[in-house]
């Protein structure tokens, strides 16, 4: 199937657009933040939460404000390592929604959501909108030209701490019509009609950081085998220990005179397969053998040096 034109996005995604330009244009929304409210939507809709554009598109404008708030409320929850409390809630779009919907069950989520909004970000929000984030922001000059790219819209707000970056280019104007590189077409991810939710995430995005107790060897059968019997006989990609580095603090001597390896990486088959081993916990233990073994998310920054 051909990549979908500019145009047949625009149409596809004409309810999205009219309640983007609301938040920006009409409600003097900051861009970084309205577009982190639609990804968060995006999000919400491919998780289970259907037609909550429709349902948005119908209300005024002092609720769909109100709507937005509560997004912000949802992606910034997942932002912090602990989870909300009981009292922060989000009543209008559990109402609206005629779902229950709550911040605690999008914190049990968190990974899952995180990898969901960089990716609706990243290939639906920055095409679609920016045509409109054109009229409210700068560009950047190129370093160098390129034939068939366009100069980036500058969003302050991005790189994001916790979403990333996000790479809107600008529009060509011509005659009152957005196109690119002149026939009015763009790469789009394949099948984003029939959208892939897992298409995004990289592998750090399902890698959990497992550690084990000091004199209790743990191999990488093992905790292949807890997981794979607890979550699913393919939901383990991998187990990658550095037992064959003798001088790596990652190695102790256990007391049968072998080398134990202190922690492990554990690549899994999702980022919903990491959401459903920590539960909305920083920590997760664990039993096989007789040996405990404690599982977090996988921190590239901080693990990668140990």
């Amino acid at each position: 199937m051909s990549s979908p034109t500019l145009d047949q996005l625009h149409t596809y995604h004409a309810q999205e657009r009219v309640i983007f330009s609301k938040l920006v244009l009409q409600f003097s929304r900051s861009p970084s933040e309205s577009l982190l409210v639609m990804a968060t939507w995006f999000w919400l809709e491919n998780f289970g939460f259907e037609d909550i554009f429709a349902t948005i598109f119908a209300l005024p404008d002092r609720l769909i404000a109100s709507f937005a708030n509560e997004a912000v409320s949802c992606f910034r929850c997942i932002e912090y390592s602990d989870p909300p409390n009981g009292f922060d809630q989000i009543p209008l779009t559990s109402q609206y929604l005629q779902n229950h919907i709550s911040l605690s069950m999008i914190y049990k989520h968190r990974y899952t959501a995180i990898a969901g909004i960089k990716t609706f970000l990243n290939t639906i929000c920055s095409r679609i909108f920016s045509d409109i984030l054109a009229q409210v922001l700068p560009y950047s000059s190129p370093p160098y030209f390129v034939p068939g790219f366009h100069p980036s819209l500058i969003i302050p707000g991005f790189p994001h701490p916790t979403f990333g970056n996000i790479n809107v280019m600008r529009p060509n104007l011509v005659d009152g019509v957005n196109t690119f590189n002149n026939n009015n077409s763009f790469l789009f991810p394949k099948g984003l009609w029939e959208w892939n939710d897992h298409s995004m995430e990289s592998e750090n995005d399902r890698t959990m950081f497992i550690t084990f107790s000091r004199g209790f060897h743990v191999s990488q059968a093992e905790v292949k085998e807890l997981f794979t019997n607890i979550f699913g006989e393919k939901c383990v990609v991998g187990v990658y220990m550095r037992e064959d580095c003798v001088s790596s603090p990652n190695i102790v001597a256990c007391n049968n005179d072998q080398q134990q390896s202190l922690f492990a990486k554990l690549v899994l088959d999702s980022v919903v397969t990491v959401d459903r081993i920590l539960e909305g916990e920083k920590l997760q233990k664990f039993r096989i053998n007789g040996k405990h073994i404690w599982a977090r998310k996988y921190n590239e920054k901080k693990d990668r040096r140990t």
